[in-house]
């Protein structure tokens, strides 16, 4: 379960107020106690780590990082006669409603009493109360023991990670929904990771248009194409990224039924660089792609379009790409395209094409990530601007000729 954690986070839990939700293990009674861990644990939190696991160990340096400064929750079970009889840490996802349960241990003395079962059940109310509606986890391959455990749970295996830990034993990855009347069927998009930083909103829009039309083939050379053509942003460095207006053209072209929703109608994206000759290139772009929008008779509506009105035109059929600020996922300012591949009552979900390989993520983890629908409703507008930005891909329209 031990991978590496992203930094930043809450301050560590107030261990004066007992946490919900954590039921005395079978046969203990009230001598087992659930609480926060606090810095005073990190003796024996380091202890009862080195004597559960031979490798991929958690370093008192570790243990009190999370504690003090990431966006963690620890809690750890107490009993009189043992003391530190088993803890368990959670990762908390910054913008999204996913926690991951990234490492548990039992002290050899309590093991089979129920300890573990009592440590998720308290991890499962504490996270529930912090608006994380799925947790995650992984385990070895090789550890039938807690496979069993969590499956008996209520977790599912969704997924296995190749040469995952220190030996290079694979990783089974659950996950659980802590409330089941959520997550419907989220099966209509496939998934496509962005091979470049600048490439998501091509590889949005080449999930929402497969999803419409399954025979098309998702490679890169359909991506850097798409790019070539959608370009509209001249960033600061670097490559360039695209626009609303581009990926509507795109999709048009290929014979797929567009609709933009833009709340601004000024140029998309211009404050993103400071250059008055860049702003100028931007501009002619921007006036060049909105004419053949006009010629085409592609709708642009100039307005928002609040998240009912989302989910009910996708419930009608079509795929919408969102435009949002990626700071409140990965903590960096820039535009970020995503696809919208379900609803709920209390969650939007999506597909997101980038990966943060750097953080500890993989490909599952950016798959169908649940986000709360007020959260999503801040994190879908950019700049100073705020500008919103909504494209609507629907299946082909009838007089359209594709073109690959």
């Amino acid at each position: 379960m031990h991978a590496e954690s992203a930094p930043g986070g809450p301050p560590p839990a107030d261990p004066d107020h007992p946490l919900p939700g954590a039921p005395p293990a079978p046969g203990l009674g009230a001598a087992l106690a659930v609480r926060p861990a606090t810095v005073a644990d990190l003796g024996p939190l380091v202890e009862l780590e080195n004597a559960s696991f031979a490798g991929d160990r958690l370093t008192r340096r570790q243990f009190r990082y999370m504690l003090t400064r990431a966006r963690a929750l620890m809690l750890v079970a107490a009993r009189l006669d043992l003391g530190l009889a088993g803890y368990v840490l959670v990762l908390l996802s910054r913008g999204t409603s996913v926690a991951r349960l990234y490492s548990i241990a039992v002290a050899r003395e309590a093991r089979g009493q129920g300890v573990s079962q009592a440590l998720v059940a308290a991890a499962e109310a504490a996270v529930w109360e912090q608006d994380r509606a799925y947790m995650r986890l992984e385990i070895r391959r090789d550890n039938p023991a807690s496979q069993s455990l969590f499956e008996g749970l209520g977790y599912r295996r969704f997924g296995v990670l190749c040469d995952y830990y220190e030996d290079h034993m694979e990783a089974l990855r659950y996950e659980k929904t802590l409330a089941p009347d959520l997550k419907p069927a989220l099966n209509r998009v496939p998934f496509y990771e962005q091979t470049l930083e600048f490439t998501c909103g091509p590889s949005s829009l080449m999930m929402a248009m497969h999803a419409l039309r399954p025979a098309l083939a998702l490679d890169r050379t359909l991506e850097l194409r798409i790019w070539r053509e959608a370009t509209t942003v001249f960033m600061t460095s670097g490559h360039g990224g695209c626009g609303p207006f581009g990926l509507a053209l795109a999709a048009q072209r290929r014979g797929f039924a567009v609709e933009v929703f833009i709340n601004d109608p000024g140029v998309p994206l211009v404050d993103s660089v400071r250059s008055p000759d860049k702003k100028e290139v931007m501009r002619l772009v921007h006036e060049d792609m909105q004419a053949e929008i006009q010629q085409r008779g592609i709708p642009v509506h100039y307005r928002t379009l609040n998240l009912d009105e989302l989910a009910a035109r996708f419930e009608a059929g079509a795929v919408p790409m969102v435009l949002i600020s990626s700071y409140r996922i990965y903590a960096e300012r820039f535009p970020h395209w995503v696809v919208v591949t379900g609803f709920d009552q209390h969650f939007v979900y999506v597909h997101d094409p980038f990966v943060d390989y750097q953080n500890g993520e993989c490909t599952l983890d950016s798959i169908n990530m649940p986000i709360q629908r007020q959260e999503f409703s801040r994190m879908s507008r950019y700049g100073r601007v705020g500008l919103q930005a909504v494209i609507l891909i629907a299946a082909p329209a009838s007089q359209a000729q594709p073109n690959g």
